[in-house]
Protein backbone atom coordinates (compact mmCIF):
# COMPACT_ATOMS: atom_id res chain seq x y z
CA UNK A 1 0.00 0.00 0.00
CA UNK A 2 1.35 3.61 -0.88
CA UNK A 3 2.02 5.67 1.94
CA UNK A 4 0.48 9.08 1.41
CA UNK A 5 0.03 12.80 2.92
CA UNK A 6 -2.71 15.22 2.25
CA UNK A 7 -0.80 18.68 0.51
CA UNK A 8 -2.19 21.96 2.55
CA UNK A 9 -2.25 23.70 -0.62
CA UNK A 10 -4.33 21.42 -3.01
CA UNK A 11 -6.16 18.81 0.32
CA UNK A 12 -4.78 16.01 -2.60
CA UNK A 13 -3.43 12.71 -1.26
CA UNK A 14 0.21 13.02 -2.58
CA UNK A 15 2.54 9.90 -2.28
CA UNK A 16 5.60 10.48 -0.15
CA UNK A 17 8.95 10.86 -1.58
CA UNK A 18 12.15 11.11 0.59
CA UNK A 19 13.71 14.82 -0.54
CA UNK A 20 17.28 14.93 -0.96
CA UNK A 21 17.34 18.30 1.71
CA UNK A 22 17.38 16.98 5.15
CA UNK A 23 16.02 19.30 7.16
CA UNK A 24 16.76 17.96 10.46
CA UNK A 25 20.78 17.54 9.45
CA UNK A 26 20.83 21.27 8.74
CA UNK A 27 19.19 22.64 11.29
CA UNK A 28 21.50 20.98 14.17
CA UNK A 29 23.78 23.75 14.35
CA UNK A 30 22.19 26.56 12.20
CA UNK A 31 19.40 28.81 11.00
CA UNK A 32 17.89 28.64 8.00
CA UNK A 33 15.62 30.16 4.87
CA UNK A 34 14.29 27.27 3.20
CA UNK A 35 12.63 29.34 0.10
CA UNK A 36 11.04 27.74 -3.52
CA UNK A 37 8.24 28.05 -5.50
CA UNK A 38 4.77 26.86 -3.99
CA UNK A 39 3.92 23.65 -4.34
CA UNK A 40 7.36 22.46 -4.42
CA UNK A 41 6.41 20.72 -1.22
CA UNK A 42 8.18 22.90 1.67
CA UNK A 43 5.05 22.30 3.92
CA UNK A 44 5.26 18.51 3.21
CA UNK A 45 8.65 18.45 4.12
CA UNK A 46 8.99 19.97 7.05
CA UNK A 47 5.66 18.29 8.31
CA UNK A 48 7.32 14.81 7.13
CA UNK A 49 10.97 15.14 8.92
CA UNK A 50 10.62 17.85 11.71
CA UNK A 51 7.73 16.14 13.75
CA UNK A 52 7.14 17.22 17.46
CA UNK A 53 8.28 20.62 15.65
CA UNK A 54 6.52 24.04 16.61
CA UNK A 55 5.13 25.40 13.42
CA UNK A 56 4.30 29.09 12.81
CA UNK A 57 1.82 28.69 9.81
CA UNK A 58 1.29 32.55 8.51
CA UNK A 59 -1.22 31.25 6.07
CA UNK A 60 -3.69 30.14 9.15
CA UNK A 61 -5.41 34.03 9.42
CA UNK A 62 -5.46 34.01 13.68
CA UNK A 63 -1.74 33.36 13.50
CA UNK A 64 -1.18 36.09 11.16
CA UNK A 65 -3.34 38.33 13.41
CA UNK A 66 -1.81 37.21 16.87
CA UNK A 67 1.83 37.85 15.32
CA UNK A 68 1.08 40.66 13.70
CA UNK A 69 0.04 42.54 16.69
CA UNK A 70 2.38 41.33 19.12
CA UNK A 71 5.84 39.97 17.35
CA UNK A 72 7.03 38.77 20.68
CA UNK A 73 4.51 36.79 21.77
CA UNK A 74 6.65 34.35 19.70
CA UNK A 75 9.30 34.73 22.70
CA UNK A 76 6.73 34.49 25.28
CA UNK A 77 4.95 31.22 23.83
CA UNK A 78 8.21 29.01 22.98
CA UNK A 79 9.61 26.79 25.71
CA UNK A 80 13.31 25.86 26.65
CA UNK A 81 12.35 22.52 24.89
CA UNK A 82 11.86 24.36 21.56
CA UNK A 83 14.94 24.14 20.17
CA UNK A 84 13.73 24.28 17.08
CA UNK A 85 10.95 26.62 15.19
CA UNK A 86 9.70 26.56 12.56
CA UNK A 87 7.86 29.52 10.61
CA UNK A 88 6.02 28.85 7.23
CA UNK A 89 5.85 31.91 5.08
CA UNK A 90 7.82 34.08 6.77
CA UNK A 91 7.72 37.00 3.57
CA UNK A 92 3.94 37.48 5.12
CA UNK A 93 5.00 39.05 8.20
CA UNK A 94 8.81 40.56 7.95
CA UNK A 95 8.80 42.29 11.00
CA UNK A 96 8.97 38.93 12.83
CA UNK A 97 12.68 38.87 11.80
CA UNK A 98 13.86 41.36 14.19
CA UNK A 99 12.07 39.16 17.12
CA UNK A 100 13.57 35.94 15.36
CA UNK A 101 16.79 37.48 15.69
CA UNK A 102 16.89 38.48 19.60
CA UNK A 103 15.57 34.51 19.51
CA UNK A 104 18.74 33.06 18.12
CA UNK A 105 20.79 35.14 20.07
CA UNK A 106 19.68 34.94 23.29
CA UNK A 107 17.86 31.49 23.79
CA UNK A 108 20.16 29.69 20.47
CA UNK A 109 17.11 28.56 19.13
CA UNK A 110 17.30 27.46 15.47
CA UNK A 111 15.01 28.99 12.69
CA UNK A 112 13.36 27.31 10.16
CA UNK A 113 11.65 30.12 7.61
CA UNK A 114 10.32 29.41 4.74
CA UNK A 115 8.85 31.15 1.61
CA UNK A 116 8.49 31.39 -2.07
CA UNK A 117 11.02 34.53 -2.20
CA UNK A 118 13.20 36.95 -0.25
CA UNK A 119 12.05 39.23 -3.01
CA UNK A 120 9.88 40.92 -0.07
CA UNK A 121 12.45 40.88 3.07
CA UNK A 122 14.99 42.36 1.17
CA UNK A 123 12.77 45.32 -0.87
CA UNK A 124 11.36 46.47 2.75
CA UNK A 125 14.70 46.79 4.23
CA UNK A 126 13.93 44.58 6.95
CA UNK A 127 15.93 42.67 9.18
CA UNK A 128 17.54 39.38 7.28
CA UNK A 129 19.28 37.98 10.22
CA UNK A 130 22.88 39.43 9.49
CA UNK A 131 23.61 36.17 8.02
CA UNK A 132 22.78 34.29 11.59
CA UNK A 133 20.58 32.20 8.70
CA UNK A 134 21.84 30.31 5.39
CA UNK A 135 19.72 29.98 2.39
CA UNK A 136 18.27 26.51 0.99
CA UNK A 137 16.38 25.99 -1.98
CA UNK A 138 13.14 23.14 -2.36
CA UNK A 139 13.05 22.46 -6.32
CA UNK A 140 10.23 20.37 -8.23
CA UNK A 141 11.32 16.36 -7.65
CA UNK A 142 14.07 15.34 -9.14
CA UNK A 143 15.13 11.33 -11.17
CA UNK A 144 17.00 11.00 -8.00
CA UNK A 145 14.07 11.32 -5.43
CA UNK A 146 11.37 9.60 -7.07
CA UNK A 147 13.84 6.46 -7.85
CA UNK A 148 11.61 3.82 -9.68
CA UNK A 149 8.39 5.75 -9.27
CA UNK A 150 10.07 8.15 -12.06
CA UNK A 151 8.77 8.40 -15.52
CA UNK A 152 10.30 10.60 -18.04
CA UNK A 153 7.91 10.78 -20.32
CA UNK A 154 5.35 12.07 -17.40
CA UNK A 155 8.33 14.29 -16.02
CA UNK A 156 8.15 16.13 -19.82
CA UNK A 157 3.88 15.85 -19.92
CA UNK A 158 3.24 17.56 -16.59
CA UNK A 159 6.56 18.10 -15.08
CA UNK A 160 7.60 17.85 -11.53
CA UNK A 161 5.63 19.74 -9.37
CA UNK A 162 4.67 16.91 -6.58
CA UNK A 163 0.68 17.26 -6.38
CA UNK A 164 0.87 17.38 -10.12
CA UNK A 165 3.23 14.63 -11.20
CA UNK A 166 1.45 13.23 -8.88
CA UNK A 167 -2.41 14.29 -9.97
CA UNK A 168 -5.21 12.45 -11.35
CA UNK A 169 -6.20 15.53 -13.73
CA UNK A 170 -2.97 17.14 -13.80
CA UNK A 171 -4.18 19.62 -16.16
CA UNK A 172 -6.39 21.12 -14.28
CA UNK A 173 -4.20 21.08 -11.49
CA UNK A 174 -1.56 23.14 -13.72
CA UNK A 175 -4.46 25.59 -15.13
CA UNK A 176 -4.90 26.04 -10.63
CA UNK A 177 -1.62 26.95 -10.56
CA UNK A 178 -0.58 29.18 -13.34
CA UNK A 179 -3.61 31.25 -12.53
CA UNK A 180 -3.21 31.41 -8.98
CA UNK A 181 -0.06 31.12 -7.93
CA UNK A 182 1.77 32.52 -10.87
CA UNK A 183 -0.64 35.65 -10.96
CA UNK A 184 -2.83 36.28 -8.42
CA UNK A 185 -0.27 35.03 -5.50
CA UNK A 186 2.41 37.07 -7.23
CA UNK A 187 -0.37 40.63 -7.02
CA UNK A 188 -0.81 39.80 -3.42
CA UNK A 189 2.50 39.89 -2.67
CA UNK A 190 2.60 43.41 -3.61
CA UNK A 191 4.84 42.50 -6.58
CA UNK A 192 2.95 43.85 -9.37
CA UNK A 193 -0.81 45.41 -9.35
CA UNK A 194 -1.27 45.30 -12.81
CA UNK A 195 -3.03 41.66 -12.91
CA UNK A 196 -3.86 41.30 -16.95
CA UNK A 197 -0.34 42.99 -17.53
CA UNK A 198 1.49 40.50 -16.12
CA UNK A 199 -0.39 37.91 -17.16
CA UNK A 200 -0.03 38.70 -21.27
CA UNK A 201 3.61 38.69 -19.97
CA UNK A 202 3.99 35.48 -18.93
CA UNK A 203 2.47 33.75 -21.23
CA UNK A 204 4.79 35.43 -24.06
CA UNK A 205 7.67 34.99 -21.30
CA UNK A 206 7.00 31.26 -21.66
CA UNK A 207 7.65 31.09 -25.28
CA UNK A 208 11.12 32.80 -24.53
CA UNK A 209 11.86 29.57 -22.33
CA UNK A 210 16.04 28.23 -23.06
CA UNK A 211 16.76 31.29 -25.08
CA UNK A 212 17.98 35.08 -25.13
CA UNK A 213 15.38 37.13 -24.32
CA UNK A 214 14.78 40.24 -27.02
CA UNK A 215 13.15 42.42 -24.33
CA UNK A 216 12.03 44.79 -26.85
CA UNK A 217 10.22 42.42 -28.68
CA UNK A 218 8.88 40.97 -25.43
CA UNK A 219 7.20 44.21 -24.40
CA UNK A 220 5.68 44.72 -27.85
CA UNK A 221 3.72 41.53 -27.58
CA UNK A 222 2.75 41.60 -23.91
CA UNK A 223 2.17 45.25 -24.70
CA UNK A 224 4.33 46.39 -21.59
CA UNK A 225 6.55 49.12 -21.35
CA UNK A 226 10.02 47.50 -21.77
CA UNK A 227 10.92 48.88 -18.42
CA UNK A 228 8.24 46.76 -16.81
CA UNK A 229 9.85 43.54 -18.62
CA UNK A 230 13.08 44.00 -16.99
CA UNK A 231 10.80 44.49 -13.65
CA UNK A 232 8.83 41.59 -14.20
CA UNK A 233 11.84 39.26 -15.35
CA UNK A 234 12.87 40.30 -11.81
CA UNK A 235 9.89 39.37 -10.30
CA UNK A 236 10.14 35.49 -11.80
CA UNK A 237 13.67 35.17 -10.99
CA UNK A 238 13.31 36.21 -7.50
CA UNK A 239 10.27 33.85 -6.80
CA UNK A 240 12.34 30.87 -8.10
CA UNK A 241 9.82 30.80 -11.35
CA UNK A 242 12.65 31.25 -13.98
CA UNK A 243 16.29 30.02 -13.42
CA UNK A 244 19.16 32.83 -15.30
CA UNK A 245 22.07 30.92 -17.09
CA UNK A 246 25.21 33.28 -17.39
CA UNK A 247 27.23 32.94 -20.34
CA UNK A 248 30.65 31.21 -20.06
CA UNK A 249 33.08 33.65 -21.75
CA UNK A 250 36.19 32.00 -21.27
CA UNK A 251 36.65 30.75 -24.65
CA UNK A 252 39.54 32.40 -26.93
CA UNK A 253 39.32 30.95 -30.53
CA UNK A 254 35.73 32.06 -30.64
CA UNK A 255 34.51 35.30 -29.30
CA UNK A 256 31.44 34.21 -26.98
CA UNK A 257 28.45 36.32 -26.29
CA UNK A 258 27.72 37.51 -23.03
CA UNK A 259 23.79 37.76 -22.71
CA UNK A 260 22.15 35.11 -20.51
CA UNK A 261 19.53 32.80 -21.38
CA UNK A 262 16.53 31.87 -19.32
CA UNK A 263 14.34 28.61 -17.87
CA UNK A 264 11.42 28.21 -16.51
CA UNK A 265 11.71 25.98 -13.51
CA UNK A 266 9.05 22.79 -14.57
CA UNK A 267 8.33 21.80 -17.91
CA UNK A 268 4.75 21.48 -16.80
CA UNK A 269 4.28 24.39 -16.33
CA UNK A 270 5.80 26.08 -19.41
CA UNK A 271 3.50 23.66 -21.36
CA UNK A 272 0.56 25.09 -19.68
CA UNK A 273 1.70 28.73 -19.97
CA UNK A 274 2.66 28.11 -23.89
CA UNK A 275 -0.72 25.88 -24.35
CA UNK A 276 0.48 23.37 -25.87
CA UNK A 277 1.64 19.54 -24.97
CA UNK A 278 5.15 18.30 -25.86
CA UNK A 279 5.37 15.20 -28.50
CA UNK A 280 8.28 13.71 -29.18
CA UNK A 281 10.02 14.23 -32.53
CA UNK A 282 8.78 17.96 -32.66
CA UNK A 283 11.12 21.07 -31.42
CA UNK A 284 8.94 21.88 -28.50
CA UNK A 285 9.70 18.37 -27.61
CA UNK A 286 13.48 19.02 -27.98
CA UNK A 287 12.92 22.54 -25.84
CA UNK A 288 10.84 20.33 -23.25
CA UNK A 289 14.17 18.07 -22.79
CA UNK A 290 16.09 20.96 -22.41
CA UNK A 291 14.23 22.59 -19.93
CA UNK A 292 14.21 19.07 -17.83
CA UNK A 293 17.60 18.74 -18.10
CA UNK A 294 18.20 22.43 -16.42
CA UNK A 295 16.05 21.45 -13.72
CA UNK A 296 18.31 18.23 -12.81
CA UNK A 297 21.73 20.27 -13.49
CA UNK A 298 20.32 23.31 -10.82
CA UNK A 299 18.83 21.15 -8.35
CA UNK A 300 22.29 19.08 -8.59
CA UNK A 301 24.20 22.50 -8.61
CA UNK A 302 22.24 24.11 -5.46
CA UNK A 303 22.07 20.71 -3.35
CA UNK A 304 25.27 19.14 -3.88
CA UNK A 305 27.85 20.61 -5.93
CA UNK A 306 27.74 24.58 -5.38
CA UNK A 307 29.74 24.81 -8.87
CA UNK A 308 28.75 27.25 -11.42
CA UNK A 309 26.03 26.45 -14.30
CA UNK A 310 26.78 28.33 -17.51
CA UNK A 311 25.68 27.56 -21.19
CA UNK A 312 27.96 28.15 -24.18
CA UNK A 313 27.45 30.64 -27.83
CA UNK A 314 29.51 31.64 -30.41
CA UNK A 315 29.21 35.31 -31.75
CA UNK A 316 29.50 32.57 -35.11
CA UNK A 317 26.40 30.73 -34.32
CA UNK A 318 27.86 27.30 -32.19
CA UNK A 319 26.36 26.67 -29.10
CA UNK A 320 26.45 23.97 -26.05
CA UNK A 321 23.39 23.93 -23.79
CA UNK A 322 25.50 23.51 -20.61
CA UNK A 323 28.59 23.88 -18.79
CA UNK A 324 29.23 22.72 -15.33
CA UNK A 325 31.85 24.56 -13.78
CA UNK A 326 35.41 24.31 -16.54
CA UNK A 327 35.61 21.45 -16.52
CA UNK A 328 32.11 19.69 -18.61
CA UNK A 329 30.17 20.56 -21.65
CA UNK A 330 26.73 19.07 -22.23
CA UNK A 331 24.24 19.29 -25.56
CA UNK A 332 21.08 17.89 -24.62
CA UNK A 333 19.38 16.41 -27.91
CA UNK A 334 15.98 14.53 -27.82
CA UNK A 335 16.52 12.29 -30.39
CA UNK A 336 17.34 8.24 -30.59
CA UNK A 337 20.00 8.61 -32.49
CA UNK A 338 22.69 11.19 -32.36
CA UNK A 339 25.03 12.23 -35.69
CA UNK A 340 28.20 13.95 -36.49
CA UNK A 341 26.24 16.80 -36.93
CA UNK A 342 24.44 17.06 -33.75
CA UNK A 343 27.55 17.48 -31.65
CA UNK A 344 29.42 20.10 -33.50
CA UNK A 345 29.03 22.42 -31.16
CA UNK A 346 31.24 20.49 -28.46
CA UNK A 347 33.68 19.99 -31.15
CA UNK A 348 34.21 23.60 -31.40
CA UNK A 349 34.04 23.85 -27.72
CA UNK A 350 36.42 20.95 -27.50
CA UNK A 351 39.08 23.51 -29.84
CA UNK A 352 39.45 25.32 -26.53
CA UNK A 353 41.28 23.34 -24.56
CA UNK A 354 39.53 24.30 -21.45
CA UNK A 355 37.35 21.70 -20.46
CA UNK A 356 37.93 17.81 -19.92
CA UNK A 357 34.78 16.97 -20.96
CA UNK A 358 32.21 16.53 -23.87
CA UNK A 359 28.60 15.04 -23.86
CA UNK A 360 25.98 14.37 -25.53
CA UNK A 361 22.37 13.26 -23.64
CA UNK A 362 19.79 12.28 -25.49
CA UNK A 363 17.07 9.50 -26.18
CA UNK A 364 19.52 7.03 -27.52
CA UNK A 365 19.58 3.32 -25.74
CA UNK A 366 23.35 2.90 -24.89
CA UNK A 367 26.04 4.71 -23.52
CA UNK A 368 28.66 5.19 -26.65
CA UNK A 369 31.52 7.32 -27.76
CA UNK A 370 31.28 9.34 -30.79
CA UNK A 371 34.78 11.03 -32.15
CA UNK A 372 36.11 13.40 -28.79
CA UNK A 373 32.00 12.81 -27.61
CA UNK A 374 30.19 10.76 -25.04
CA UNK A 375 27.19 10.20 -26.48
CA UNK A 376 24.61 9.30 -23.03
CA UNK A 377 21.06 8.11 -22.31
CA UNK A 378 19.20 10.80 -20.43
CA UNK A 379 18.09 8.32 -17.62
CA UNK A 380 21.70 7.24 -17.19
CA UNK A 381 23.34 10.52 -17.54
CA UNK A 382 20.99 11.58 -14.88
CA UNK A 383 21.71 9.14 -12.01
CA UNK A 384 25.88 9.39 -13.27
CA UNK A 385 25.24 13.13 -12.30
CA UNK A 386 23.64 12.14 -8.78
CA UNK A 387 26.24 9.65 -8.04
CA UNK A 388 29.05 12.64 -9.02
CA UNK A 389 30.34 11.48 -11.71
CA UNK A 390 30.85 14.98 -13.43
CA UNK A 391 32.20 16.84 -10.13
Amino acid sequence: MTTTMTNRKTDSPTPIVERFLNLPLLLERKSYFLLGPRQTGKTFLIRQTLKGVRIYDLLDTSVFLNLSQNPARIGQELTPQDRVVVIDEIQRLPELLNEVHRLIEERGIRFLLTGSSARKLRRGGVNLLGGRARTKHLYPLTQQELGSRFDFQKAITRGLLPSIYFSEDPKADLQAYTGSYLQQEIVSEGLTRNVPAFSRFLRVAAFCNGTIVNFTNVANDAQVARTTIYEYFEILKDTLILHELPAWRKSKKRKPLVSSKYYFFDVGVVAWLQGREFHPGTREFGEAFETYLMHELTCYRDYVSGEPLSYWRSASGFEVDFIIGDHTAIEAKARGNVSSADIKSLKAIAEENKLKRYLCVSLEPRKRELDEVTIWPVKEFVKALWSGEFT
